[in-house]
Order: structure tokens, then C-alpha cells, then sequence
């Protein structure tokens, strides 16, 4: 998909600056951080890009034109070239020499790093969280957890995902781990682009009884069942993912040679 397509996408994310929904869960105070730009329209529009990424408004390799970005956002090119380099700087999108900027597309093997940090970072944070939980924050997260199912009543797959995604950032917030918190809302974001490619399940979504567990461990100050819990949980979301590599059958260079060339 491509932003000159009928698709949904950035014409949705434009929408939203009159009057629409507001940025997803991931942004509000942290946005200017996260994106490492002064508040303004250049934050805004990346803010917008990175929530419609997200929540699987815009594909995996589609092409970010600076013009198309300026034009729909009512922006001028330079903004939308600041906007898009701090996309790229969130890991959501790259950026080729003399091509332009595209959305991120991980390979396989990327794909399988991903959820291996996470499988080591995550156990961790949920229990350090579960040290430090408060009445307040497990009312915060159970409040999450019905707006997650909320959209996953409405269908409404996309934000779903999105919101999922948010429920593992806000359990950094509550162990208060600043570093391991950037790296993972790095990983879950880059998670979202995986399923985008790779998930063979009928569900994009984190598994709610997971995500309820882990509010009761939090309850219960059970930093051992968090990351247990955790552990499990990233592990089964990994296995709804299709990255066994698929081998190229071996050719000699005659069948090379012979063989129709790839529709182009």
C-alpha cells in the first residue's frame, strides 16, 4: 500500500486534526520524548503516523512521500521531512537515500530478535512492577483492560492491537524503569509491525486473561507470578507468528538460466 491508494490510512490520520480522535494511547506528555521534537506541527503529524502505524491503518513498506505527508496534514515539506525522520528514529519507518521514507518492514530474523528481547526484558519489568503497585495503578490498568475489550467487541482490530501494545508500556511506567521502558516501547512498536506480516492467527490481539493475570499478580505484589505470567505470555504471542525461514530449493546455473524470469 502506498499513500496514493484508496486503502486507509494517512487520509484517517489527517482526519483526526479536525476534530477527530485524539493520538493513540502511546503519546500525551511523553510524545515530545519519544520523538525527541519540541511540541509543535512536526510532532503532531509524527505522533498521527506513528498511531495510524500502529494500529495497522498504514502497511508495513509503505512509502511515506514528504509532499503526500505535507499536503494531508496541511504542512509544509520541511515539516513533513522533520515529522518523518523522528518516525524513523521511533524505528517505525526508514529512510533510503534518493527513495524517501517507508514504513519499517522487519525480515524474519528481526522478527525472532524481537519477541527473544522481550521474552528477556518483560518478565523482568513485570516484576518489578509488581513491587511497587499501587491500588491506583491496578485501577488505571483494570480501566485498560475494558477499553481493550470494548474494541475487541467493536472489532475494531486495529485499535485493539494498539491499545494491547500500550497495556505492556504502562507496566514500565509502574516499575518506574526509565531505560527499560524505552526499550520497550521500541520493541513493542517494532511487535506491531511483526503481526502485520507475520501473525497467522485469526487474533491480532494480546490474549485478555494474560492481561488480566497479570493485574491480579500486580494486586497481589506477586512479582514472581508477574514474570511468570509475562514470560508465558510473550512466548505464546510468539508462537502465533509464522517466521520459520522457507528455503530456496537448490538450482544450477542452467535452471537459472532457463527459468522464466519473476513477474516484475
Amino acid at each position: 500500500m502506498t499513500l496514493g491508494d484508496s486503502s486507509p490510512g494517512l487520509e484517517e490520520a489527517a482526519a483526526a486534526e479536525d476534530g477527530g480522535a485524539a493520538p493513540g494511547p502511546a503519546f500525551g506528555e511523553e510524545a515530545a520524548r519519544l520523538f525527541s521534537l519540541p511540541p509543535g506541527r512536526a510532532l503532531d503529524i509524527c505522533a498521527r503516523l506513528h498511531s495510524a502505524i500502529l494500529e495497522h491503518r498504514i502497511s508495513p513498506g509503505a512509502k511515506l512521500s514528504e509532499d503526500e505527508v505535507g499536503e494531508l496534514f496541511g504542512a509544509s515539506r520541511t515539516v513533513a521531512r522533520q515529522a518523518l525522520h523522528a518516525l524513523a528514529h521511533s524505528g517505525l519507518a526508514t529512510i533510503e537515500r534518493n527513495r524517501g521514507a517507508f514504513v519499517a518492514r522487519p525480515t524474519r530474523r528481526e522478527a525472532n530478535e524481537v519477541f527473544e528481547a522481550r521474552a528477556l526484558i518483560e518478565p523482568r519489568i513485570a516484576r518489578l512492577a509488581a513491587e511497587v503497585a499501587t491500588p491506583e495503578h491496578c485501577a488505571a490498568l483494570r480501566a485498560h483492560l475494558a477499553h481493550e475489550h470494548v474494541t475487541v467487541a467493536a472489532d475494531d482490530k486495529g485499535r485493539a492491537l494498539a491499545l494491547s501494545g500500550d497495556f505492556h508500556v504502562r507496566i514500565c511506567d509502574i516499575a518506574d524503569q526509565q531505560v527499560l521502558a524505552g526499550m520497550v516501547r521500541a520493541l513493542v512498536a517494532r511487535s506491531s509491525l511483526i503481526i502485520a506480516l507475520y501473525w497467522r492467527r485469526a487474533d491480532a490481539t494480546c490474549e485478555s486473561h494474560a492481561h488480566s493475570a497479570l493485574v491480579e499478580a500486580l494486586e497481589a505484589h506477586d512479582g514472581e507470578a508477574a514474570a511468570e505470567i509475562m514470560r508465558g505470555h510473550i512466548v505464546d504471542l510468539r508462537s502465533g507468528l509464522d517466521l520459520d525461514e522457507r528455503p530456496t530449493p537448490p538450482m544450477s546455473l542452467a535452471q537459472a538460466l532457463t527459468r522464466p524470469a519473476p513477474f516484475r
